[in-house]
């Protein structure tokens, strides 16, 4: 029996390789025979259904060739020794253990005890941010989908059509928010749910620890013990191809036992290049759900909503010059605001337009568009219906001038460039003839509501 045993260990490292073969083989031990049933046992109940499903057939023709009484193979969870010795590599040894070289322990069996799943180590999942729960989330247009997927997924994990759940979008568009308010939601709602939630960096760098130590297979059951496995910022894997691989086979086996899993990155499954394609359409074959750019009236109910939070009040007209200005990442919009804030709070100085261009004038400067001549000019003529050549033409007629006046105006106060170049630009004309112009629309302004309303909404088009 043990030759047999010997030669069907053998066989199997030579067909399936050595990696192979150490990951999910090695551990196997031969419980004994019973009339037609080899019994093998294996160290945990994950172990047991993976080398069944993959290679219970395969053991049971290497086992009849052996010895054609063989019927049937039966694969089971090893009794853990009370004290359990230790290999070289990290990994204990179960009761039946493979000794020095291929002999086995043929004792007579015990009844074998399925090991319980771990719990997620504490010290592997991120802390959850209080602040990020679906009640602090601003919904808009750009985000509305998203946060409807996330919701759905929260109430009911695993469900058909959403798993795995994968958010992606832009830096700062709140893809973090929704998956911190997913696990706090889970957690609240279903105590007894176990949810681990880690960035794609530590992921890796828990096992590159766990193959250092040799305590993979302590990670693997780790992490197919979870209920909820949620993975932030999964761009970090690209190119480090041995953790995809782990990854790929903890998202099947959790997949495969109904567990929910939730991914964000940075762009769409099918974008990530350098992701195996074999992940990138798992990855896909769930819910993908995007958040869009910011809208600037998402934005200001940002503002808003973090303003009344926060308990403070602030002007209408600061709040909209922030959600104008600051259009790229939430973060830094809310960001903004707490300086405001705190600047007012120190000094106690009230928040007005003047201070917040004084507080924040970093960030607005990053953060303004350089407006080109060029297309002011285009935008003005397309407003007011005439042909971008009038622009630098020498007619002098009413419908033409103001609106080149409208267009010098803004160029003055859009671009850095100094009143001469202006005047080049509009038809080599002087810079006094751009110092008039800048006069007359400001006197406008002061004295027509339209003609205000008009110059207005140009600016704010120019702008964002």
């Amino acid at each position: 029996m043990v030759a047999c045993w010997a030669r069907i260990r053998g066989r199997l490292r030579d067909e399936v390789g050595e990696v192979e073969y150490r990951t999910w083989l090695r551990q196997m031990t031969l419980e004994g025979i019973d009339g037609e049933e080899a019994v093998i046992l294996l160290p945990t109940r994950f172990l047991r259904d993976w080398v069944n499903s993959h290679y219970g057939d395969r053991l049971r023709a290497l086992w009849q060739a052996e010895d054609a009484a063989i019927r049937r193979v039966e694969i089971r969870v090893a009794q853990v020794a009370s004290a359990e010795p230790v290999l070289a590599d990290g990994e204990a040894v179960v009761a039946r253990a493979e000794p020095a070289g291929l002999a086995e322990s043929l004792s007579p069996p015990s009844r074998p005890a399925e090991i319980r799943a771990p719990e997620p180590r504490s010290d592997w999942v991120v802390p959850l941010e209080a602040r990020f729960t679906f009640d602090t989330f601003v919904v808009g247009k750009p985000n509305e989908f998203a946060h409807a997927c996330a919701r759905r997924v929260a109430e009911r994990p695993a469900s058909p059509g959403f798993n795995p759940l994968f958010l992606y979008g832009g830096v700062g568009l709140g893809k973090t928010h929704l998956m911190h308010a997913i696990a706090w939601s889970i957690r609240e709602g279903e105590a007894a749910r176990t949810v681990a939630y880690m960035s794609a960096e530590k992921f890796m760098y828990r096992f590159i620890a766990a193959l250092r130590s040799q305590s993979t297979m302590e990670f693997k059951e780790t992490l197919r013990a979870v209920d909820v496995l949620m993975i932030d910022d999964l761009q970090f894997l690209i190119g480090k191809d041995n953790t995809q691989e782990e990854f790929f086979h903890t998202f099947n086996a959790l997949v495969d036992q109904g567990k929910q899993i939730v991914v964000s990155s940075d762009k769409p499954p099918s974008d990530l290049a350098g992701i195996e394609d074999r992940l990138r359409t798992r990855l896909g074959c769930g819910m993908v759900a995007d958040l869009h750019a910011t809208t600037y009236e998402l934005r200001l109910s940002i503002l808003q909503a973090k303003a009344a939070a926060a308990q403070v009040l602030v002007p209408a007209k600061v709040m909209e010059l922030l959600a104008t200005k600051i259009t790229t990442n939430v973060r830094e919009l809310e960001g903004a605001l707490n300086r405001l804030v705190a600047h007012a709070n120190l000094f106690g100085r009230p928040i007005t337009i003047d201070s917040a261009h004084e507080v924040l004038h970093d960030v607005l400067r990053a953060h303004e568009k350089r407006v080109s001549i060029e297309e002011i000019q285009r935008k003005v003529a397309e407003h007011y219906n005439l042909r971008l050549t009038d622009m630098v033409s020498a007619r002098r007629a009413r419908n033409v001038a103001r609106p080149r006046q409208v267009a010098m105006y803004l160029a003055k106060h859009l671009t850095q460039r100094s009143l001469p170049e202006i005047g080049r630009r509009f038809g080599n004309r002087d810079h006094t003839t751009v110092m008039h112009a800048v006069s007359r629309v400001s006197e406008l302004i002061a004295q027509d509501a339209g003609f205000a309303e008009d110059v207005a909404l140009l600016r704010k088009m120019l702008e964002t």
